[in-house]
């Protein structure tokens, strides 16, 4: 048994990952009306993702046409930074019940990915 194995199955008997599997936990969530703050927090943790890869291939650009591998050293982990920042913002404005949704819906899918059909026995009998 593989060592990535090993860990799902680990993970799969903690209560979070366990209540994920049963729950069939999904982004059910983000379908419901939402206030402000939260609409403008999922369109920041959007944007966070759409926009990391361009601005790391535009830094690089720019190093490369005015040949000063500093600025691509230095900006391309500050575009990194500064979407994850963003990233984060978005999270706050949204609240735990989104980061919770999210975090079920990933370990749902990542251990029922690695297990196949092992995770539902492994969440429903944890011993």
């Amino acid at each position: 048994m593989g060592i990535v194995r090993k860990a799902a199955l680990y993970f799969a008997r903690k209560e979070f990952c366990r209540n994920a599997i049963n729950e069939h936990a999904d982004l059910s969530v983000i379908r419901k009306k939402h206030a402000l703050p939260v609409t403008i927090g999922l369109v920041l943790i959007v944007f966070s993702y759409v926009s990391v890869i361009p601005a790391f291939f535009i830094v690089g650009l720019i190093a490369a046409k005015l040949k000063k591998p500093m600025i691509g050293i230095i900006g391309i982990p500050l575009a990194y930074g500064f979407s994850w920042l963003i990233f984060m913002l978005g999270m706050y404005l949204t609240g735990s019940d989104y980061a919770k949704a999210l975090g079920k819906c990933l370990a749902r899918v990542i251990l029922e990915k690695i297990l196949g059909d092992e995770a539902k026995k492994v969440a429903s009998n944890p011993n």
